[in-house]
């Protein structure tokens, strides 16, 4: 990779930073803007997720396109492009969306909505694709991995910040707080004006700083047989967003479409791997079995950390959960988010050159330091977050499996997704804020799997290692299909019981676990020296 060695772009790095802060912003502030727009459009839980599926669908599409359009003419049109570029392009479409939100707010048309969440994220995908090797190159090649956990961070502050702001926005501060009957959805206008303002900013200081021209050298590798596989996951996605036209026309039912999506995908990416097992030319990294069955992974980790908080507004608004209403919710959709911060605090400790007792002790306290950031968030706005409090045992619980776990990606995966079944199950078979909290504690479980499954999906893949990242990132898709999965299940079998699907996502997680460790010693990989590294 070309870059500059030697020169540290510090104000490049603290600009580069708040892209990753808008992403963690928007994707938790949808946890409140998924039930405002339930109530304010009379949507059923199903309609309501379709949020998360063009949000997260963006992802998705921007990742195939640049797939597809590179591989059509071989050239790596990101890299040709430049990572620099890529930022300022996607920051620029993020900042169309930003303000196409708001005639498609003041149009009262949810469809359009929709749309205009698409776009910003297809701009998320470009910037999400270029950003983090451009991180890498601002400075020293052996402290990237610091700027990439600090960046995570940002994201992760990004993350708390985005469900306080916008329920202030919606409904006032804790001292005057608007009822949500009375509130108008015009009311986030000036909040998407201001994103669009702040990412056309972060573009022109981009294009008009010198910084280094980050490139990869690396040969694109051909893999025509991936290409049909990938094909259908997108028709998979388009059913999902045609469920309700074909269910009209056909009278077949319409969660049949929404399950069938999933199945599809599912079969799909399984079935890839017999294929290629028969036949590794021209399946690129795909011949690879620890790289599709962490395809799946990606898939049902980014779904199932989404889906928790999808559908938590509905859970929190049932009596049986203190039958709060929708402007009550941002802490405790704040919480989630920030149990994600606390994981990826913790799990960064490992990049510190320190002593073993070092960090034990930081292992024990930085967790709830981060706790205790996000109580002071939530409480710096007038809300009482006292009944929180309790939540700092599921913290004590994170820090035992951090222990147990030592960053060894097989045994750190198995153990929180084993955590996370048990976790759901409790909140399955309980109610108040027992089930609450163990909802919420989903997010802990989820907040180190990313590097996990990445380490434990690329290893081995050698010249296909790139490619394979990239693969794996098209699986955010997860996040597009698996909440709407559980909204229909939530229409017809109820909210509670709803939650049998993170449940699932969880199964299948300690599973790949122990089968990606099986893989990778089959292939000779011992697999005691893979670490996982910084956090999604």
């Amino acid at each position: 990779m070309e870059q500059n060695k030697t020169k540290s772009y510090g104000s490049a790095l603290y600009t580069i930073i708040t892209v990753f802060f808008f992403w963690g912003f928007l994707a938790a502030s949808n946890g409140i803007f998924i039930p405002f727009c339930k109530a304010h459009f009379n949507l059923t839980q199903f309609e309501s997720q379709l949020i998360d599926f063009t949000f997260y669908g963006g992802y998705f599409i921007g990742s195939l396109i640049l797939y597809f359009a590179s591989a059509a003419s071989r050239i790596d049109i990101l890299n040709k492009m430049g990572y620099k570029n890529g930022i300022i392009v996607g920051l620029i479409i993020s900042a169309v969306g930003a303000l196409i939100m708001i005639p498609a707010i003041n149009s009262g048309s949810f469809a359009f909505i929709l749309f205009t969440f698409f776009i910003i994220a297809l701009g998320f995908s470009l910037q999400q694709t270029a950003a983090n090797p451009f991180v890498i190159a601002l400075g020293s090649p052996e402290t990237g991995t610091h700027r990439l956990n600090f960046a995570g961070s940002i994201n992760n502050f990004g993350s708390i910040m985005g469900p306080v702001i916008v329920n202030i926005v919606l409904f006032g501060s804790a001292a005057a707080k608007i009822p949500a009957s009375e509130v108008k959805i015009g009311s986030v206008n000036s909040l998407y004006l201001i994103l669009a303002g702040l990412f056309i900013a972060v573009a022109i200081f981009f294009w008009i700083s010198k910084l280094p021209s980050v490139t990869s050298d690396e040969k694109m590798e051909p893999s025509n047989k991936a290409n049909k596989p990938l094909g259908i996951l997108f028709i998979a996605f388009l059913l999902i967003l045609a469920a309700d036209p074909l269910s009209v026309a056909t009278g077949v039912p319409q969660p049949y479409f929404v399950y069938a999506s999933l199945a599809i995908i599912l079969i799909t990416l399984v079935g890839s791997v017999s294929a290629s097992s028969k036949s590794k030319t021209g399946w690129g990294a795909m011949q690879y079995p620890q790289l599709v069955y962490g395809m799946i992974a990606i898939f049902t980790y980014v779904g199932v950390e989404v889906t928790i908080q999808s559908n938590m507004g509905a859970l929190l608004e049932s009596p049986n959960f203190g039958g709060y209403t929708t402007d009550q919710v941002a802490p405790f959709i704040s919480l989630y988010w920030g149990s994600l911060m606390v994981g990826r605090w913790t799990g960064a400790i490992a990049a510190f050159n320190l002593s073993k007792t070092a960090k034990l002790i930081l292992t024990i306290i930085v967790p709830f330091v981060a706790f205790g950031v996000i109580l002071f968030v939530n409480g710096a706005t007038g809300t009482d977050v006292s009944n929180l409090y309790p939540y700092a045992i599921c913290v004590a619980i994170l820090i035992v499996g951090f222990l147990i776990g030592q960053q060894k990606p097989v045994r750190t995966l198995a153990l929180f997704g084993i955590l996370g079944v048990i976790a759901m199950i409790v909140g399955l078979m309980t109610t108040g804020m027992v089930a609450i909290f163990a909802f919420l504690s989903g997010g802990l479980c989820c907040s180190i799997m990313w590097p996990s499954i990445f380490s434990l999906s690329v290893t081995g893949l050698g010249k296909y290692t790139s490619q394979g990242s990239a693969f794996l990132i098209m699986m955010i898709l997860g996040g597009s299909i698996i909440p709407p999965v559980q909204g229909i299940l939530a229409d017809s079998e109820g909210i509670h019981f709803s939650y049998i699907v993170p449940v699932i996502g969880f199964a299948y997680l300690a599973f790949f676990a122990w089968k990606a460790g099986a893989i990778l010693k089959s292939q000779g990989i011992d697999i005691d020296s893979v670490e996982a590294g910084g956090g999604h």
